[in-house]
């Protein structure tokens, strides 16, 4: 996988930008902050995606003054030549075109584009809550295997509906309540038991490939161990039984998948609460990279690395180590910095407010 060229018009700060890649090795972009280089990739990842990865609303992308942003680009996969456009007006809902024929549904664009993005707010997924690390693993399945898109959709759906009728059970379990109840709960024990499964396979498929990359960004030895946590044991529909009365009583689901968590360790020690930030920093990376290890010896097509600011996150021995060990692939980088020593880039470009240079 690839992306051959990119032009953008009023996305961000660009009034107009076109940039031909390398199609293979590394590509940097250099330039002060402030100066639109992150634009660059979230631009990329936007239309692998449908959104930014900074979780920007599409109206943040459109230019100061401007009525639209749009978003060109072709990419191969496999030798198939891809086209790829977006129009992203200031009010309302984008237009996407795949070869030149317009995107009914989000999911048909599932592998079209494939990206892998690291940016500095990857901290979180060692630092912050469960809900980082759940979407690392939700976002994985469907990069490895569309059809977990479903399932997740599924979860959710049941998820809204069962806090729609706790809500307007204000606390009180009468036979209507319990018996529309039930029928939720058969569904959250369906779709819910099948995305924990998924994503605890995931899990112990990932381990090696994210305890190898630790490996080789942390220089490091140290023991690397990723867990499954569920929130309800082995049998959620036992659970969501157990759990009724403190739901009804609370107003909101209090066991299943969306409560679980993966529990990340260094050395036998909890890494949100023991590592060094050198080291948290690290695994975060290290979680990207094994991602994307799993979905290029999955698809046998390695997604395109785009890798935001990633020096600032790493000291010099770190970011030695990191581009030394770039997996094989197409690979984007942006840096305000220098370089480390042995970094040897396919094409290099220069960004000044908002213009390729």
């Amino acid at each position: 996988m690839q992306v051959l060229w990119l032009e953008l018009r009023d996305f961000r700060n660009y009034a107009t930008a076109e940039l031909e890649l390398a199609s293979d090795g590394l590509t940097v972009v250099h330039g002060d902050n402030g100066e639109g280089k992150t634009n660059l990739i979230e631009a990329i990842g936007w239309l692998a995606t449908l959104a930014s990865f900074r979780g920007a609303p599409n109206e943040a992308l459109v230019r100061s003054g401007a009525t639209a942003a749009v978003i060109r680009s072709e990419a191969d996969r496999d030798g198939r030549r891809i086209t790829l456009e977006a129009e992203l007006p200031s009010t309302g809902a984008p237009t996407v075109l795949v070869n030149r024929q317009r995107l009914r549904r989000s999911r048909d664009l599932l592998g079209a584009l494939r990206v892998s993005v690291f940016s500095p707010d990857d901290l979180a997924l060692v630092k912050g809550g469960p809900s980082e690390r759940r979407r690392l693993l939700d976002e994985a399945l469907v990069a490895l295997h569309p059809r977990h898109a479903e399932t997740q959709s599924a979860v959710e759906r049941v998820l809204r509906q069962r806090a729609t009728l706790l809500r307007q059970a204000g606390g009180r379990l009468t036979p209507e309540i319990a018996s529309t109840l039930d029928v939720w709960d058969a569904k959250l024990a369906e779709h819910g038991t099948a995305l924990a499964g998924a994503r605890r396979e995931l899990v112990s498929s990932l381990e090696p490939a994210v305890a190898k990359a630790y490996d080789q960004v942390a220089a490091a030895s140290d023991r690397v161990v990723l867990r499954y946590v569920s929130s309800w044991g082995d049998d959620l529909a036992a659970a969501l039984a157990a759990a009724r009365a403190d739901d009804i009583r609370r107003g909101v689901t209090t066991v299943g998948p969306h409560r679980d968590d993966l529990a990340l360790s260094i050395a036998e020690l909890p890494a949100r609460t023991h590592a060094s930030q050198g080291e948290q920093r690290s695994l975060a990376l290290s979680l990207r990279l094994g991602v994307h290890t799993a979905v290029t010896e999955a698809t046998e097509s390695p997604p395109v690395l785009l890798l935001d600011d990633v020096f600032s996150e790493l000291d010099p021995e770190r970011s030695a180590a990191l581009t030394a060990h770039l997996p094989a692939g197409q690979a984007i980088l942006t840096t305000a910095g220098p370089l480390p020593p042995g970094a040897a880039p396919a094409k290099t470009v220069r960004i000044i407010e908002g213009r390729i240079v």
